[in-house]
């Protein structure tokens, strides 16, 4: 009896998932693995990391960015740092690729495997996206910029390509470009996010993995020319991991900008409603513009809606908070 309840409450969520994407204006999610999940502690959806292409009508560019939401390592704040961003994108013309991926109770490789994997299949299927794979951006927002950042950091050194079948697994998973919002970078304290480190590596990591995965120590010249925006009194990411990683980018000669404001915030998005910070955007498509990823005669970025929830409700994903 056990066996035909759990059958018939997959079926009804199989039934059930496309409704609800549809409901939301959503596009159907990508599974990350064809089949059960590296390191998978289960079969729930928590266990499923999966990314939504967003594909604009109209485009621009065949330029691309996988989108990587914050959330501390215990949950995707999939709303205003994942759809809005897809959707901000979009209006420009370009496309996007929100990434949901594994949080707590996983904990390192896990996640950082999830958005190598993300990386991967954006470039394995580029040419039925319609993408350049040449020219993607990877953007994280707090957590998911120390996620991002260990893209463009730790990929070819940590995750070279193994024996597989799958052939996904001989793309490269490093970004050719970085946006870093208010991210998370380093895992000592007091620069460390307490959280973040403590939901990636566990509470008595390896001092090396520590030192490792305090991303400003793994710039190389071959770092992704990157863009930086943070506060400088942000309360809960110190603006030092956002400077430090400035400072070995620039130290290693690879082109990089940061926008510090002066302002206490984190988490804010695109900070459409905060009006101190409602510029950043406007900088970051200049940057693009700058870098070949945008034309000059995009379609013009709309003004910051006010945020969406951190979660969307009645979805289903792995950086859910819900039970």
């Amino acid at each position: 009896m056990n066996g035909l309840r759990t059958l018939v409450t997959a079926l009804l969520a199989a039934i059930a998932a496309p409704i609800i994407h549809a409901q939301l204006g959503l596009p159907e999610p990508v599974y990350l693995y064809p089949h059960a999940a590296p390191g998978a502690l289960g079969d729930g959806e928590a266990d499923k990391p999966r990314m939504y292409p967003f594909l604009p009508k109209k485009r621009s560019t065949s330029a691309a960015v996988l989108v990587i939401p914050g959330g501390g390592y215990e949950h995707v704040v999939i709303g205003h740092e994942g759809f809005q961003i897809a959707a901000w994108l979009n209006a420009q013309g370009m496309p996007a690729f929100v990434l949901d991926y594994r949080v707590k109770p996983y904990r390192y490789p896990v996640e950082i495997d999830d958005g190598r994997r993300a990386m991967r299949l954006i470039r394995a299927h580029a040419a039925e996206y319609g993408v350049d794979p040449n020219r993607i951006v990877v953007w994280g927002f707090s957590a998911g910029g120390h996620l991002a950042s260990s893209l463009g950091t730790h990929c070819e050194p940590d995750a070279a390509t193994v024996s597989s079948s799958d052939s996904v697994d001989a793309q490269s998973c490093k970004p050719n470009f970085m946006v870093l919002a208010y991210p998370v970078i380093g895992m000592i304290a007091p620069e460390a996010h307490h959280g973040s480190a403590l939901n990636l590596l566990g509470p008595d990591p390896d001092p090396r993995l520590v030192h490792d995965y305090s991303n400003q120590n793994a710039v190389t010249a071959n770092t992704p020319p990157t863009f930086i925006f943070a506060t400088t009194k942000d309360p809960t990411v110190p603006v030092k991991n956002s400077v430090d990683f400035y400072a070995a980018l620039e130290r290693e000669h690879v082109s990089a900008e940061m926008h510090l404001y002066d302002y206490a915030n984190h988490g804010c998005g695109l900070c459409g409603s905060i009006l101190p910070l409602a510029t950043w955007p406007a900088l970051l498509r200049n940057w693009f513009m700058q870098h070949s990823l945008l034309p000059p005669d995009a379609p013009p970025a709309p003004a910051p809606q006010p945020n969406m929830p951190n979660w969307i409700p009645g979805l289903k994903g792995p950086g859910s908070t819900a039970p």
